[in-house]
């Protein structure tokens, strides 16, 4: 049985300008490689697909035998789903040994004999879902934990559509993994895939570059006349992601002054989890004061985020990006379809959706739930509080990048800041302000707080009754047209997210200490 797959030399001479090559994927002893963990006489631990795939802390259970494990499950279920023949894109971005996970996915595929595509370098996760769309391939996997801390990896699994396997296919999946693990002796490791070199020379692995036709299809979404006549002063701020260099370059050639922080290739994210939260975005803050810019455009770890700065310093949610985004399409494009949200979206869009007379739709958190309408029915734009945005005429997937050009888009429209143009729109259909919190309690603790709020919610919050309870996803409490809390378990991290909107500043934050002293009576502590 041959070692882990190597990269050969001349893949890392044609690296894109903005990213590292990939670096040979020899055994490394470091990461566990060929301990994967919970094995023994018990057998592997499962492993499951949550929100958004599969994600865990690097060494620990993400590990190259685990990801063996899913890399053999994958190739097994595509076959038997007649998707094999299709072929593979796989993506990585800057994480540590992304791209020997990656490595090993395409080595596995390619032993399975499924056609990959294997990224050349560091790519966003919208550019490894544009390869899958625009070749026709069957599956798409990215090796990435998006958001989360820098100590985490994880292996998103895109559709043929490009977009997040739907739920049913990764039960499916978790399914032939379970039994593939079922069937091997105890303590042996899943089999090793093909040597890349050899995969190469029999046609198996085909290295492209993923990033090139990828911001050719943004171009050819964006108004580049538009943008090119305003001369805008733009910060990117790619939080040391995969993005990096990507947005930034496309602004230039927009004839936008552009300054670039964070672009470096660091993927302890400087001490920083790469979320485009206010927490997180001290350095687009000081950017933007101290050069002057009109805004900062901001990109999480693999590029499917959206999060922005106004000229002030003020930090913009994804909440209001998505409210912006949905106003200029309808107003400014001409765009009509449904509007689709996530259980802990802003009330704005429903309120912007009836204003226009577009159908919409509330969805369980999850990227994957907004594209089952995407799929099915002409989706307008559909988004999470998270950032994760995906609009009409693209592809059903969330897309930082697109987004970003867009509010540069807007601002040259509009031939105003970012912040005006939110206070505009709040003046029109009232003020709304939000805030999230993530608490880390025991599993124990979340789980009483969990079966608490589902057995005995509170009819009083804050001062406020209680006028409805929703159980969608998670417990949202409902006090009127514009003021709500929500409680609940995050599928990507190990952490009870409390989420809250109403019509001041102050309102949100009495609302989250008074839902924060719930949790606390309920567990015996926040975990803050």
């Amino acid at each position: 049985m041959s070692d882990a797959p190597k990269i050969p030399h001349e893949a890392q001479q044609t690296a894109h300008p903005h990213h590292p090559p990939r670096t040979e994927p020899a055994r490394d002893r470091a990461t566990g490689e060929g301990t994967p963990a919970g094995t023994g006489d018990a057998g592997p631990a499962p492993i499951r697909f949550g929100t958004d795939g599969w994600r865990a802390v690097i060494a620990e259970a993400f590990t190259f035998a685990n990801v063996r494990r899913v890399a053999w499950a994958l190739a097994e279920h595509l076959q038997a789903t007649g998707r094999a023949s299709q072929g593979v894109a796989v993506g990585y971005d800057c994480r540590f040994l992304s791209d020997r996970f990656a490595a090993t996915v395409a080595s596995v595929l390619a032993a399975a004999g499924i056609p990959v595509v294997l990224s050349r370098t560091a790519c966003p996760t919208p550019a490894l879902s544009w390869a899958v769309v625009s070749r026709k391939l069957g599956a798409g996997v990215m090796i990435t934990a998006s958001h989360n801390p820098p100590e985490y990896n994880g292996f998103k699994l895109k559709g043929w559509f490009g977009g997040p396997a739907l739920p049913d296919e990764t039960r499916q999946l978790e399914a032939v993994l379970a039994r593939q693990d079922a069937t091997r002796p105890p303590g042996q490791e899943p089999p090793r895939g093909m040597d890349l070199d050899e995969a190469r020379r029999r046609g198996r692995i085909e290295e492209a570059d993923l990033i090139a036709p990828y911001t050719e299809q943004l171009r050819r979404l964006v108004d580049w006349d538009r943008l090119r006549a305003a001369r805008l002063r733009l910060v990117v701020d790619p939080m040391h992601g995969a993005a990096r260099g990507v947005l930034a370059q496309m602004l230039r050639e927009a004839g936008a002054e552009v300054t670039e922080i964070r672009g470096d290739w660091n993927p302890g994210f400087g001490g920083l989890a790469p979320e485009p939260i206010a927490p997180n975005l001290g350095p687009a803050v000081e950017a933007v004061k101290s050069l002057g810019a009109q805004a900062v455009l901001v990109t999480d770890g693999d590029g499917d985020r959206v999060g922005a700065v106004d000229a002030t310093g003020e930090v913009l949610d994804a909440q209001r990006i998505f409210a912006l985004l949905l106003q200029h399409l309808v107003e400014v494009r001409g765009w009509t379809g449904s509007v689709v949200k996530t259980f802990a979206g802003t009330r704005m869009v429903d309120k912007l959706a009836a204003r226009y007379g577009l159908p919409f739709r509330e969805t369980p958190i999850g990227f994957k739930h907004v594209c089952e309408y995407a799929l099915k029915e002409d989706v307008l734009i559909g988004g999470e509080e998270s950032g994760g945005i995906g609009i009409k005429n693209h592809m059903p997937e969330r897309d930082g990048l697109l987004c970003n050009l867009l509010l540069a888009e807007i601002m040259a429209t509009r031939g105003c800041t970012l912040g005006q143009q939110v206070a505009t729109l709040m003046a029109e259909i009232g003020p709304h302000y939000f805030q999230r919190r993530d608490l880390h309690l025991t599993p124990d603790g979340k789980n009483r707080l969990l079966r608490h709020l589902e057995e005995d919610p509170p009819a009083r919050l804050a001062g406020w009754t209680v006028e409805k309870v929703d159980p969608l996803d998670g417990c949202k409490l409902i006090f009127g047209p514009s003021r709500w809390i929500l409680f609940r378990a995050s599928g990507t991290e190990p952490v009870v997210r409390v989420y809250a909107e109403a019509e001041s500043p102050a309102e949100v934050e009495t609302l989250l200490a008074d839902g924060l002293r719930l949790v606390e009576s309920v567990t015996g502590g926040t975990g803050r």
